[in-house]
């Protein structure tokens, strides 16, 4: 005996576009992560101070050869993402790689 199954479009499940909004909810607390920066060392004082004035942004290490260590504190992880193409299109920005993630329950 067949079973009628309803048709589900692969595309649309991986791209998350069966979710309806409503249905979806946001995990308590807010997102942390770390985003390992590299700029043209001569304009690093620069790319510091643009990505220092971003929201949720911290430089917590800075390397004259044109790294910085970048801690950024978001609410959700589309804040976060924002954040990081943000930075990674900022002039002077050769890479911008995100290290560390992690979801704050509190």
């Amino acid at each position: 005996m067949a079973r009628s199954h309803s048709a589900i479009d692969r595309r649309a499940l991986i791209t998350g576009r069966l979710l309806h909004a409503d249905r979806v909810v946001a995990p308590p607390g807010g997102e942390i992560a770390s985003i390992l920066v590299q700029a043209r060392p001569q304009c690093l004082a620069s790319v510091e101070t643009a990505i220092a004035a971003l929201a949720g942004c911290e430089i917590y290490g800075r390397d004259p050869m044109g790294k910085l260590v970048v801690v950024v504190d978001a609410a959700n992880a589309g804040a976060l993402g924002s954040t990081l193409t943000t930075i990674a299109l900022l002039p002077d920005v050769y890479t911008a790689s995100l290290v560390f993630h992690a979801i704050d329950a509190s």
